[in-house]
Formats: structure tokens, sequence, C-alpha cells
């Protein structure tokens, strides 16, 4: 809340590291929002299934699900929220999903601001290019993936297309359906 009793939104701009041309998503969240609710929205707004681990780092802190068995100390993700380690604008935060993957994000906090009446929060604001589809090998592999598919010559021009389902664009990113998704939330 601000010292008006307003409920504080945060601008964020999630960034797919390690991939050229980048993959981003520009998103709102209310700032009480949990760790574990912000990876819900994460997982919509970038086209991701939620179907591996995950792993937030802020300031050599991880949050994350506690797991005795993981060998290193993580902090519950449902007992924090995204304000209480985005403070101010510029602030970082690190998100890894799918720890055989290895895909990594930066979250930075662009804008603070305060909830505007009857509009929907989280919500999506921007983003470009397509989420990489799940289990294609991690940022490296995505690369030789996409170069199979557009090649037909390739030698793995066939099975990749064939476990794609058919055609995969790259390029493509639709701010409505990646809200939509973001929405169904609830």
């Amino acid at each position: 809340m601000t010292k008006t009793g307003t409920l504080r939104v945060l601008r964020l701009k999630l960034t797919l590291r390690h991939i050229r041309p980048p993959v981003w998503r520009r998103i709102e969240v209310r700032a009480d929002v949990t760790l574990a609710a912000l990876h819900q929205v994460l997982q919509a707004a970038m086209g991701w299934t939620d179907s591996h681990l995950h792993l937030y780092r802020h300031d050599e802190r991880l949050y994350g699900v506690p797991d005795p068995e993981f060998g290193v100390r993580i902090l519950n993700e449902r007992s924090v929220r995204v304000g209480q380690l985005l403070t101010v604008v510029k602030d970082r935060l690190e998100y890894t999903y799918d720890f055989g993957d290895g895909w990594e994000h930066t979250i930075v906090l662009e804008a603070i601001g305060e909830a505007m009446p009857g509009v929907r929060y989280p919500r999506v604001l921007g983003g470009k290019r397509a989420c990489p589809p799940e289990d294609v090998g991690g940022p490296f592999a995505y690369d030789d993936f996409l170069e199979a598919l557009t090649d037909p010559a390739h030698d793995d021009h066939a099975w990749r297309t064939e476990w794609i389902g058919g055609a995969f664009d790259a390029e493509h990113f639709d701010v409505h359906e990646a809200d939509a998704n973001v929405a169904q939330l609830g």
C-alpha cells in the first residue's frame, strides 16, 4: 500500500537470457503478489507450461519451493512478496525455469505506480518473440532447433518439424493472447 492507502503496482520487464534477438515480456503485478503467484504469471505470460522446477535469486538468496534434498537453503516463495524484493526502479530479480534446459530470465523493475480503478492485475502490456518450446534443450540447443526448422536440407529438419507439430514462428508474439493467458489465473 502507498501512503494514500492504494495498492502499489509494479511494472516488470522479464527477459529470457542467452537468446538473440531477445524474448521478453512487460507485465504489471500488484506489489503484494507472492513469488509463488508471480511464477504462475511468468509462466502464462511467456508461454511456458509449468512442467519443470524453478527458482528465484535475489541478493544471493534463493527463493522457491523448499526441498531439504536440494542441498542448498531455499526460502519459501509463498512467504515473500515481490514488493519486498523489488523496491526501487531498476531493482533486479533472477528467475530460472527448468534446471535441465536452464532457461534464465532477468526481471527488472521498470516503474512503481498505484493501481488504477477497474484495471485487472496482473496483466501483460507487451513483449517480443515466441517463447521457446518446452524441452528443446535450452538456449544453445534452441539455436540448433531453429536452424533445423528453417532449413529443409538440414539432417534434423524432418524429426524437429514432426516433434514441434508443424510450423513454429520464433518471431510471433500476441500480447492479447498472453494477457488472456494471465487473466485465466484468476
